[in-house]
């Protein structure tokens, strides 16, 4: 089995996410509030790891702009849960690295008054292997 064959197995093992019940209506990446940040949007990631698509993904930054808010998988009208997905991507990314993307010393030059601590908590768990 090729590598990416492989990453795509484990990704929808870890998400359990059935990518092919998608019907590309777009209406969960219609809802990302992420949108305008995002390289791939909800309805891509679905896409490109039901078609194989899966080293593009894993380099993309829209891994780490992904607010885990899972505003697509409520949207989503065939229960696809594309962000399900995005976060099984991102595990697999991070494992394959070895490495964490964000350190506790880099948090107090990231943060604002305005930022809840719930974001900080969320950081940690995207950004940490």
């Amino acid at each position: 089995m090729a590598d990416m064959e492989r990453k795509r197995e484990q990704i929808l093992r870890i998400s359990g996410v059935n990518p092919r019940k998608c019907m590309r209506c777009g209406k969960c990446t219609a809802t990302c509030p992420s949108y305008d940040e995002m390289e791939y949007h909800p309805h891509e990631f679905v896409y490109m790891v039901e078609t194989g698509e899966i080293e593009p993904l894993l380099k993309s930054e829209s891994l780490y702009k992904c607010l885990s808010c899972m505003a697509c998988v409520e949207r989503c009208p065939r229960g696809v849960e594309p962000g399900k997905l995005v976060e099984a991507i991102r595990l697999v990314a991070v494992r394959e690295k070895g490495g964490d993307r964000i350190t506790a010393n880099d948090i107090p030059a990231l943060l604002d008054d305005e930022m809840p601590q719930q974001a900080i908590v969320t950081a940690f768990r995207k950004y940490q292997k």
